[in-house]
């Protein structure tokens, strides 16, 4: 009997630590819900607006808490952007709150969901899951695929592709011939060979008011389904805040505009596939306001293949491609699979759905004769803005020059002093550099057509010393010497605009996104190249004490061809 009573004590004591411990975490978390550092809140019940200025909300709804009134009556903002006072009693510390530490590991946490054919591995985020989760994000949106690629080094990046690409036997290059007869290099067609124009985007949907949105952009590239095939190209787009769910984009960037907002690109590949096509992925990078945490989404995905299944090319035309959730690597996932659900059974229901979905409008567009001339000129893969096409082929026309026509031995693989082979596929990474040049050499551009007496001057400086060098400069053509005068202009503008931009201490490091960073580069280039136009030449302001730059290093003037050729790949 003794032994009885002592359980049923023990039992009692049992039951009433657990009450306290239950008591002790209500109190806990009803601190930490008035704590003024929670914002986020989540309901546990329905609540109706009972008058004016209330905001209605539902049992799990996440909302985020902007104003702690002492009334208990809260200002509270939910996933629509809505404002309203909601009562506290309703509230309880949502799950991030409650663990902010737990939370923050769980959004580090990052697990391989997918592996690439070419065992690339695509990897998914916690955060995202709860973003959609609380509804802040649709449940169709992932973390960028491209954007992921793109961090994993330079294999996916313009300044790769750039480079020219060596044969199987590695004794020469593939898609870098010297013509003996023109005295330039070879225009190499290609299998791919267009112009994309993005034109808009619709309907895409909006993350909650609770995501500050850095960017709306495009990445696309070529893709077979299964591998990227080329470099992946970025363009930005714009919205207007009265209607944010369009994207358009520059149809074609001239003058001061950036080349990021170019939505003219240039595509380009010599891939055999049948399969082989364009991938569009849409994504937004974001800072979350609570958390301060920053990454790059999917709004959505497109693949338009470029050739029908008998191996002809697909019509040059305007395309609706309907958006596509999830990643590239996974079917039959809706960007907001919520639009579904609320349709109808009705015909008429699924029509209005229909146009409900988010879709990407591009045109595809065939070459001319001269823009095939063009573009074949440039490396045998490759995707870009055709704003900047013109001084690829000044750089491609140099790489020529080094590597076939100046270099006395073949078979040497020595190093070659040349500053704009050395930094120029830099700028394909750093698009504000690239507009710098673009605009330096609009405006000598300018000047040339209205000093032809400076023109001819050069061209017979240029006769001279080819007459020293042993060559006979008459056998050139008029336009093989304008080339080589452009060639030469070309050079100086480079080494009176970027080159010492590129080593400048003033320069902020290119980071993606950040408007801060990108308005204070932009200032930098901008005094630069203003002093430059108005001293006739970078070389006052490199020898002023005013500015400073990175210890000189041979990596500035040397061209080490046989480290930056792309050894051949099957897959690339």
């Amino acid at each position: 009997k003794d032994k009885e009573e002592d359980e049923s004590a023990d039992d009692s004591g049992e039951g009433s630590e657990e009450e306290e411990s239950e008591e002790a975490d209500e109190e806990d978390e009803d601190k930490l819900l008035d704590d003024p550092d929670v914002k986020e809140c989540i309901a546990v019940g329905n609540f109706n607006a009972q008058q004016e200025g209330d905001l209605t909300f539902t049992k799990g709804e996440v909302l985020l808490i902007h104003d702690k009134k002492a009334d208990g009556w809260w200002v509270a903002e939910n996933s629509k952007g809505e404002r309203g006072l909601v009562p506290r009693t309703y509230l309880a510390v949502s799950v991030h709150n409650e663990d902010e530490e737990s939370q923050e590991e769980s959004d580090e946490h990052i697990e391989v969901v997918d592996e690439t054919a070419d065992g690339t591995e695509i990897k998914k985020s916690d955060t995202v899951e709860m973003l959609a989760t609380m509804g802040a994000v649709p449940a169709g949106f992932r973390l960028s695929t491209l954007s992921q690629l793109l961090e994993q080094g330079n294999q996916f990046r313009a300044s790769y592709f750039l480079q020219p690409k060596l044969t199987p036997s590695q004794l020469a290059f593939k898609d870098l011939v010297w013509d003996s007869e023109k005295n330039t290099i070879c225009p190499t067609p290609t299998r791919v060979s267009l112009i994309v124009t993005l034109c808009s985007c619709k309907t895409i949907p909006l993350p909650a008011a609770s995501i500050q949105v850095l960017s709306r952009h495009i990445r696309l590239c070529l893709f077979d389904g299964n591998r990227v095939l080329s470099n992946i190209h970025t363009v930005r787009a714009t919205w207007q805040p009265k209607n944010p769910h369009m994207w358009t984009f520059s149809p074609r960037v001239t003058g001061i505009l950036p080349s990021l907002l170019d939505g003219d690109c240039f595509a380009r590949s010599n891939s055999l596939s049948s399969d082989i096509g364009l991938l569009f992925e849409l994504g937004i990078t974001y800072i979350r306001n609570s958390t301060g945490e920053r990454q790059e989404l999917s709004c959505g995905w497109a693949f338009q293949k470029l050739f029908t299944s008998d191996g002809m090319p697909v019509p040059s035309k305007m395309y609706e491609l309907l958006l596509n959730g999830g990643t590239p690597y996974e079917r039959g996932v809706e960007v907001d699979p919520s639009l579904s659900r609320r349709a109808g059974s009705g015909v008429l229901h699924q029509l209005i759905s229909l146009k409900k979905q988010p879709v990407l409008v591009v045109k595809l567009r065939s070459l001319s004769t001269q823009s095939k001339d063009i573009l074949n000129l440039l490396p045998e893969t490759l995707i870009g803005s055709m704003c900047y096409i013109h001084l690829l082929i000044f750089y491609r026309q140099i790489l020529g020059d080094a590597l076939l026509r100046e270099r006395i031995n073949m078979q040497s693989a020595e190093l070659i002093c040349n500053p704009i082979l050395a930094t120029f596929p830099q700028l394909m990474d750093q698009p504000d550099l690239m507009d710098a040049l673009r605009s330096a050499w609009a405006d000598r551009e300018r000047t040339l057509k209205k000093s032809e007496k400076v023109h001819y001057q050069v061209l017979n400086y240029l006769t001279a010393l080819h007459v020293l060098h042993g060559n006979d400069f008459k056998c050139f053509s008029p336009l093989q010497r304008d080339r080589e005068f452009l060639k030469s202009v070309f050079i100086l503008v480079y080494h009176d605009s970027v080159f010492p931009l590129l080593r400048s201490t003033l320069l902020p490091s290119y980071k993606w996104a950040e408007e801060e960073s990108e308005a204070s580069r932009w200032r930098v280039i901008a005094d630069f190249l203003r002093k430059s136009r108005e001293n006739d030449g970078a070389l006052q302001s490199l020898l002023s004490s005013e500015n400073t730059h990175t210890a000189f290093d041979i990596s500035e003037l040397a061209y080490d061809f046989l480290g930056e050729t792309r050894k051949n790949n099957p897959t690339l």
